[in-house]
């Protein structure tokens, strides 16, 4: 995959440098090219000085090819803008934008952006989303037998009812993350665009349920 990384700051930097070690062609983007220092004398991808809403810096960072995208500058404006310009322009689907004021993040959502709003797991978060297959557990037992997994799903799941999605996997779905709360499902609760499951599961499951839930309902 190549990702393209808008904002070189600690979060920026650690998720440049980790995705480039899980063997990921990585662009980044930043205003200020002291900024790519943090990026150590090791780190391999493209760093282009500019604002990640400009067209020319995005294609410098290689968005023409680009998988994903992530938005991780200090501002809620530029991530948001840099995003929306990504997904509409260049329809990358796999798009997440860091926002720092929580109450925002709920109508960025609607747009159809997911966003991570809370400091303290955002790298965890964005690796997550911008690398949903094969993603470490969020729990396991001592035996490795059984496992709850963060499933990422394919937006023609969008409007099913949550109870729809654990049929189709014959596996249950305690909770969903959504807009950064927990929320466990009732019979009638609807997945969301934007919304991350957490489908508890037998081990040797993990890619039959991966591949399920990577493609729209009806093309497995």
């Amino acid at each position: 995959m190549h990702i393209v990384i808008m904002g070189c700051g600690r979060v920026g930097a650690m998720l440049a440098t980790g995705l480039e070690k899980r063997g990921h062609s990585v662009g980044v983007i930043d205003q200020n090219p002291e900024a790519f220092r943090r990026l150590g004398n090791e780190f391999k991808g493209l760093t282009v000085e500019g604002i990640g809403f400009d067209r020319e810096v995005l294609e410098a960072a290689g968005i023409r090819r680009a998988d994903a995208f992530a938005a991780v500058s200090s501002g809620d404006n530029s991530n948001i803008l840099s995003a929306r310009v990504v997904r509409e322009n260049y329809h990358v689907d796999n798009v997440v934008a860091r926002i720092y004021d929580q109450g925002r993040a709920e109508v960025f959502e609607r747009l159809g952006i997911p966003t991570v709003a809370t400091v303290k797991w955002t790298v965890t978060q964005m690796l997550r989303r911008l690398l949903p297959s094969g993603s470490q557990p969020v729990w396991s037992d001592p035996t490795g037998d059984a496992r709850l997994m963060q499933v990422h799903v394919h937006n023609g799941w969008v409007g099913r009812r949550i109870s729809e999605l654990s049929a189709a996997a014959d596996a249950p779905i305690p909770f969903v993350l959504r807009v950064g709360r927990g929320i466990v499902p009732d019979r009638d609760t609807i997945y969301q665009d934007g919304d991350l499951i957490y489908v508890a599961c037998y081990t040797e499951r993990v890619d039959e349920l991966e591949t399920l839930f990577a493609a729209a309902p009806g093309r497995n």
